[in-house]
């Protein structure tokens, strides 16, 4: 069987809470399925608020409550990255708007950019709200959220990895 390497790109708004959140989570997912080789996964900012900064300390410690260790330094994304990451994963619809306006009408860059929580069919929402401004629980609550649309992605990116790949 011919495998398609898939690259899975993660995106909010600063680069330090909710997506490097979702690219830990993915990337631990991806390895227990023993898909590492085959599906690579990174995380940026619409922002430029952070670059080059590890994750929110609230975002790391419960990161590490659960099991991973977060060691992303933030960046804001490219217009290039719509073009090299075959998944774009946006945490809001505010970030979702700001990628589509990146992708400068470009249908192949379009298709790519999707919303995390529409692939958890139980979210009753399609945001990832973001716990910078508030306590710990909401940090907690962004994992949860985080895990339930990763649960739901990687079915959909394995699907790809094993899929032939497309004539071009």
């Amino acid at each position: 069987m011919t495998m398609n390497p898939q690259r899975v790109l993660f995106v909010c708004l600063g680069n330090i809470c909710r997506s490097p959140q979702a690219e830990g989570i993915f990337a631990q997912l991806v390895a227990q399925a023993g898909l590492s080789q085959w599906i690579s996964c990174d995380s940026a900012g619409t922002s430029d608020y952070h670059i080059d900064e590890l994750p929110d300390p609230r975002t790391r410690d419960v990161s590490l409550r659960n099991g991973l260790t977060l060691q992303h330094r933030s960046r804001q994304v490219q217009a290039a990255d719509l073009d090299d990451f075959d998944w774009v994963i946006a945490m809001d619809q505010s970030n979702l708007a700001a990628l589509q306006r990146l992708a400068g009408g470009q249908r192949r860059r379009l298709s790519r950019i999707h919303l995390l929580r529409s692939f958890d069919p139980q979210s009753p929402d399609l945001d990832v709200p973001d716990p910078w401004a508030g306590g710990a629980g909401g940090f907690d609550r962004v994992y949860a959220i985080c895990l339930h649309g990763c649960l739901g992605l990687l079915p959909q990116v394995a699907a790809r990895v094993r899929a032939a790949p497309k004539p071009t």
